[in-house]
């Protein structure tokens, strides 16, 4: 427990401080490594794309509420929908933040482990090295291939979905929301597509965290 908060604060001041290398230095002298650090943002990545599959599911069901809206407050449904695209709009944001971290520390870490191979002087161990960290890379490259294919389903459904907003703000009636129904279908599909792929980049997080924790048994 003290180590983590000993490692959170330091993780706050340095990251503040926008200096990557100073930050897994100080890291390193509390016992948290790179590799650590790896495992770690891969599982925030995977959480954010989690929360990310909620957020435009519940985005799909309020724009299909208001599609669907029989009388009542309209206002009151389109504001619902609102709050959920921008919900799903903030969540896209938070996918794409974690896995540009994931990336920082993955070059970091590759970089560290082909440095210490060069320093090690039995070949057999050296070998047995450069073999793990090629399979190490192989399983990260799949990962972030799956992670940022997923991130590239959100930006299409976005501006969909805010196109819808801005279209419904100008002519909040029903003649408005009969013109965009056609659309609904498409964006069902597009979203149907974004959790799949998101459920491919999840599973292949969850492979990838596995072999990293194992290989530290």
């Amino acid at each position: 427990m003290k180590k983590l908060l000993i490692s959170s604060l330091i993780a706050a001041s340095l990251l503040l401080s926008g200096c990557q290398s100073a930050y897994y230095g100080a890291m390193e002298k509390v016992g948290y490594h790179k590799r650590d650090i790896m495992v770690d943002r891969v599982k925030a990545a995977k959480e954010s794309q989690e929360e990310a599959q909620e957020e435009f599911s519940d985005a799909l069901k309020e724009m299909q509420a208001l599609l669907n809206h029989d009388g009542g407050n309209l206002e009151k449904a389109y504001n619902k929908a609102k709050d959920e695209y921008e919900s799903a709009q903030s969540a896209a944001d938070n996918v794409s933040n974690r896995i540009n971290k994931v990336e920082g520390v993955a070059d970091a870490l590759f970089e560290e482990w082909q440095t210490e191979i060069s320093e090690i002087s039995k070949a057999n161990l050296r070998r047995d090295s450069e073999t793990k960290l090629k399979e190490t890379r192989r399983s990260y490259q799949q990962l972030i291939k799956t992670m940022r294919r997923a991130e590239s389903k959100m930006p299409p459904i976005l501006t969909a979905l805010k196109d819808n907003m801005l279209y419904l703000k100008h002519n909040l009636n029903a003649q408005a929301i009969g013109a965009i129904k056609g659309e609904f279908a498409s964006l069902q599909t597009d979203i149907s597509v974004l959790i799949k792929e998101m459920n491919t980049s999840i599973d292949e997080s969850n492979k990838f965290i596995e072999s990293l924790e194992k290989s530290k048994s």
